[in-house]
């Protein structure tokens, strides 16, 4: 099964990449809250020695000097939802099937990221049926983008259920071992664009523990500092990041630990720290481990803040909401 459809031009890795593998920088968007619903999170699924394995890298981060001025960068691309025109009221199924389901989906989206009454509703009702049917272009990269920065939980499911839609993939183990085979495609663009689509994929609860397996041994496969393997590994910590449940982080941590690329670091390192604060609201941890949490969020951002996770979200809102 050929599994990749590009519909632009093929381009080099790096900025000018087909537009459909920006990355998207808030990860507590896309995978936190997303298909919570099926895969709730218990404290016994959050792993001990990943905690553990945060606190020496807390240790190590704030001895470098390095990783806590990534957080700054996490923010940034934020400021795209500022530039979504902020919309209300959802047009009727009458108005919505007069429109190709191009338009259909532009305009709910817009709607979406405008916090819309009944928006996501329309697109949970209505993406089935634009699958194969949507081009895959700037605006719908940027209405997707900006929903899966969304602190809204809906939101967010529905830019990923839209992202398939767009891409023609079914949310079955058939597909993930399409992508899983093209995931070692020597053909770089083919390669990048997998590992997106299965973290995807197991964010909406598709094979999600094979997935994880695969993209952490992506990480480990090829240490090389060449251009392509760290590009390939970056997107690997992008589709892990997307997956958002609390066994992405030990390879995370390792990848920020470990990893030859800065770049690979910077992403781990963003996509970690809202994964923790969460965990660390978990009632059902206890004190030392969730002290260990507030540790590593320390060494990972560089905030001093009280062991308190209200005071992270708070801080973590007010920094994605400032998009600076």
């Amino acid at each position: 099964m050929d599994v990749y459809r590009p519909n632009t031009a093929e381009q080099d890795c790096g900025a000018g990449i087909d537009p459909r593998l920006q990355p998207t920088p808030d990860y507590d968007s896309a995978g936190l809250g997303a298909g919570s619903a099926r895969r709730k999170v218990a404290s016994r699924g959050l792993h001990l020695a990943a905690m553990i394995a945060g606190i020496g890298l807390a240790v190590a981060v704030s001895s470098s000097g390095g990783m806590a001025t990534v957080w700054g960068k996490f923010s940034r691309p934020l400021a795209m939802q500022k530039n979504v025109e902020m919309v209300s009221g959802v047009p009727s199924d009458t108005e919505l099937d007069g429109q190709k389901p191009q338009r259909q989906a532009e305009i709910l989206l817009e709607r979406a990221v405008g916090r819309s009454q009944g928006a996501t509703n329309q697109i949970e009702a209505r993406v089935d049926g634009w699958r194969g049917k949507l081009e895959w272009d700037a605006q719908l990269g940027e209405l997707t983008t900006a929903a899966l920065n969304s602190r809204d939980r809906e939101v967010r499911d529905s830019a990923v259920e839209v992202q398939l839609a767009a891409y023609g993939l079914s949310k079955s183990g058939g597909m993930v071992d399409a992508l899983v085979r093209q995931a070692s495609s020597a053909d770089h663009a083919k390669k990048i664009w997998a590992l997106w689509s299965l973290g995807l994929l197991a964010n909406r609860g598709v094979e999600t523990d094979r997935v994880i397996e695969v993209l952490s041994a992506h990480l480990k496969d090829d240490q090389r500092v060449d251009r392509a393997a760290e590009d390939s590994r970056r997107w690997a910590v992008e589709g892990l990041a997307l997956v958002g449940t609390s066994s992405t982080i030990a390879p995370l941590l390792e990848a920020m630990r470990d990893d030859p690329s800065a770049a690979v670091r910077e992403r781990a390192a963003c996509s970690l720290a809202p994964q923790l604060i969460k965990f660390s609201g978990d009632a059902g941890l206890d004190e030392q481990t969730r002290g260990w949490a507030f540790q590593a969020l320390g060494g990972i951002t560089g905030e001093r803040l009280p062991n308190d996770s209200g005071a992270w979200w708070s801080w973590y809102r007010k920094t994605v909401g400032s998009g600076q």
